[in-house]
């Protein structure tokens, strides 16, 4: 079977056997395909943009795609904000600290979980709110989490690139201010909207030997599968800048293991729990 796929005439499973076995060193053999298996396999993080906007129209088709993605128990609780304003975009990138390139975007569609809505329906039922615990706040960013990713994989099935923007959650008090988000409503993870300059990398993945288990949890080996993909990943896609040199110094080969570590060692959003009770909810 033949078909376009960014607008390259391919033969469609070989291609989908490619993308994975640049993803995993132990990718399973592709006997057959789909379009969306083929943008899901392909995707990867965009951060320039060209400077054309996103049309209203694919914008609301979007959201429309994302909102149709699974939700818990149909409660619906997860909002799309569209930062369509420049000022806006510009104030929430001053926000986002360290990412410059987000003023950039041409879009910024910030993902909320809601809670609210549902405090909203006991209240005009007169029904008590009997779940005001920390599963209430999960179940909100789970919704808001299953939209951006659905959003994200129908922005790409249309040629756009994206890229999740998590450092909302780093002032994330200022950027409910900046979006006048009400009680029991909270910023998930901004996303990035764009007409990519350049078709995004693909990222290598851990093996699936160590992310999927059969069963039951086992991490049989996972130091040395870790070891063999720090290897692996340093060859084929090296880091550009190594993170707090001042502290570590400079590591020879700079390993993926080696950036999450560095990343990890310092505290972030440590008031973030802070701010989610301010926002109404119990976290016990």
């Amino acid at each position: 079977e033949v078909k376009f796929v960014y607008g390259a005439k391919m033969n469609s499973v070989t291609h989908l056997q490619e993308m994975l076995d640049k993803r995993f060193c132990d990718a399973p053999d592709v006997a057959q395909t789909d379009p969306v298996l083929e943008v899901m396999a392909r995707r990867g993080s965009c951060r320039t943009f060209e400077t054309r906007p996103v049309p209203d129209t694919v914008l609301e088709v979007l959201c429309a795609a994302a909102l149709a993605s699974p939700t818990k128990s149909d409660l619906q609780q997860r909002d799309i904000i569209l930062v369509q304003s420049p000022q806006v975009r510009q104030k929430l990138s001053g926000l986002v600290s360290g990412q410059g390139w987000v003023a950039g975007a041409p879009m910024i569609a910030v993902f909320c979980g809601n809670n609210r809505r549902q405090r909203q329906l006991h209240d005009w039922r007169g029904v008590p709110f009997a779940n005001d615990h920390l599963d209430a706040f999960f179940n909100a960013a789970t919704d808001a989490a299953i939209a951006l990713g659905a959003f994200a994989i129908a922005a790409e099935a249309l040629g756009l690139g994206t890229c999740p923007i998590s450092a909302v959650r780093n002032e994330a008090a200022a950027v409910s201010t900046l979006l006048e988000l009400p009680r029991h409503v909270f910023p998930f993870a901004g996303l990035a909207v764009g007409y990519p300059k350049a078709r995004a990398a693909i990222s290598p993945r851990l093996p699936l030997s160590v992310t999927v288990h059969r069963d039951r949890f086992c991490e049989d080996g996972l130091q040395q599968a870790v070891q063999g993909y720090d290897a692996a990943r340093a060859t084929t896609q090296p880091y550009e800048k190594q993170r707090a040199v001042g502290d570590f110094g400079v590591a020879d080969p700079y390993t993926w293991s080696e950036d999450k570590v560095r990343q990890y060692s310092r505290p972030e959003r440590a008031g973030f729990a802070q701010y989610v009770r301010a926002q109404g909810f119990e976290l016990d």
